[in-house]
């Protein structure tokens, strides 16, 4: 029996700055799995939110000469302000300094504590704030922190640690079947059977920010035990989640700590972790610590949110991707505009104008629905995408063989309209607005049985232009 639920999250964003381009990806990649799997008949639970209770947020807001609190109460609104602008469909938005999130946080530091793993020792090491987390010498670059580029800090101090190391073969065979794609997978893999998998230091001492350990209150939880647990605070009674998305840089934290976590409090694994790759500017990883970003928020506002959507959309979820203004453009012109803008344009006037006939559709007949299928289940997004616009090409080829403009055929234009139903459909969780344009234009909903239905015949309108072509900046 096909399951009927489907829970999917993103990572948690820190607040110590606006959102980049990576966090409007990674957003956009999870709300066509909600998309998706909302069209396929599912209730579905998606989470994201913001992480407010990491160290890095206190700096900032030191810097700004403003308290933690404040500069997290405006800054979370603006990672909400993106998620709007971009369409995401999120059932919930999470905040880590809310009181339900440090009530969850403490209940499950303290079922861990009572079961004896985790115990009081001292902790010696390089700590990278980008990071919030040790790094040990051998992952070091040129003495600096390969994800941030910056000098961690060597840090000695008393502390609480969890017997991770405990869960090293559970945690070894549950990654075999956990992570998604393979390669990440096999780094994790790796890791785990050539290295030590020490105890993790779970607590800092001597902070004013962050959630209050416990069991001792002259120290705080560690940010990754806190963030991790957003993922059952906001779960509403979806858990275990169908599917983690996040960035490589923090599959360790998801792949190995997480579960670890999970096993020791006696709560059922997670299915899925997805584990996307990076947006590069000219070569170089997008983000705020490197100071290379692009705004998400200004290229909706100048573009459309379906626009921006797309042109992410067709990056490699796996793999890292060249992303740019530039890029964006030529994806919104060359493809949005040019195919499926001028495919719905000629194909609705022609059709106002001469009305359709209903037949046999042998056109849809070109399009590869199971192959969709099988891209969007395993999780390669920007190949069903390809295969979809693979079919508008036909589309449009067809437009040009049978020439209803001077045929006035009907039957080839009810085939034509069918399709774009179809197109329409299978593009919503991909580009959402854009679609329901569509579909009222058409008069049809968006309904993933209707795929295989005969198109309904109404009354067609012309309609508005989807896509305008656009320079640089305009």
């Amino acid at each position: 029996m096909a399951k009927k639920k489907f829970y999917v999250t993103t990572a948690i964003d820190y607040v110590n700055g606006r959102p980049h381009i990576g966090h409007a990806f990674e957003k956009v990649i999870a709300d066509v799995l909600a998309r998706w799997n909302k069209l396929l008949g599912k209730k579905v639970w998606f989470l994201t939110g913001t992480d407010e209770n990491a160290q890095k947020n206190a700096q900032a807001a030191k810097k700004e000469g403003i308290s933690p609190r404040e500069l997290v109460d405006r800054n979370s609104k603006i990672f909400i302000e993106l998620c709007k602008k971009l369409d995401i469909s999120h059932d919930r938005f999470i905040r880590t300094t809310e009181s339900v999130h440090v009530k969850k946080s403490q209940e499950i530091f303290k079922k861990v504590y009572d079961k004896g793993e985790i115990y009081k020792g001292k902790y010696e090491g390089h700590y990278c704030v980008g990071c919030e987390s040790f790094i040990t010498e051998k992952d070091l670059v040129d003495g600096k922190c390969p994800e941030h580029d910056k000098e961690p800090e060597w840090i000695s101090e008393d502390a609480y640690f969890f017997k991770l190391s405990k869960y090293k073969d559970e945690i070894l065979n549950f990654v075999k079947t956990y992570i998604v794609p393979e390669s990440r997978r096999n780094e994790i893999i790796s890791r785990l059977e050539n290295d030590e998998l020490k105890d993790l230091c779970v607590s800092r001492i001597n902070l004013d920010w962050g959630i209050d350990n416990p069991i001792d209150d002259e120290f705080k939880i560690y940010v990754w035990f806190d963030a991790l647990i957003n993922y059952l605070t906001g779960e509403n009674g979806y858990w275990p989640a169908d599917v983690h998305v996040i960035g490589k840089g923090i599959n360790w934290f998801h792949s190995v700590i997480w579960p670890g976590m999970l096993m020791s409090a006696g709560i059922e694994l997670p299915e899925t972790l997805l584990v996307h790759g990076y947006l590069n500017l000219k070569g170089s990883k997008i983000s705020k610590s490197l100071g290379n970003t692009i705004d998400p928020i200004e290229l909706v506002d100048r573009y459309g949110s379906d626009s921006v959507r797309y042109s992410l959309l067709r990056c490699s979820v796996f793999e890292d991707s060249d992303y740019s203004e530039e890029i964006l453009i030529n994806r919104n012109n060359n493809e949005l505009a040019n195919k499926l803008g001028n495919l719905v344009s000629r194909v609705s006037g022609l059709a106002e104008k001469n009305g359709i006939e209903r037949t046999h559709n042998g056109l849809l007949g070109k399009l590869k629905l199971k192959l969709i299928e099988k891209y969007i289940d395993n999780y390669e997004l920007d190949k069903a995408l390809n295969e979809i616009f693979t079919f508008i090409d036909k589309c449009n080829e067809y437009v040009q063989e049978k020439k209803p403009w001077e045929t006035k055929d009907k039957k080839v234009l009810y085939e034509l309209v069918d399709c774009i139903k179809v197109i329409a459909i299978l593009l919503w969780p991909f580009i959402p607005s854009t679609s329901e344009k569509i579909s009222r234009q058409f008069d049809f909903g968006i309904d993933y049985e209707k795929i295989g239905r005969p198109l309904d015949i109404k009354q067609i309108r012309k309609g508005e232009i989807l896509f305008r072509k656009v320079e640089n900046g305009k």
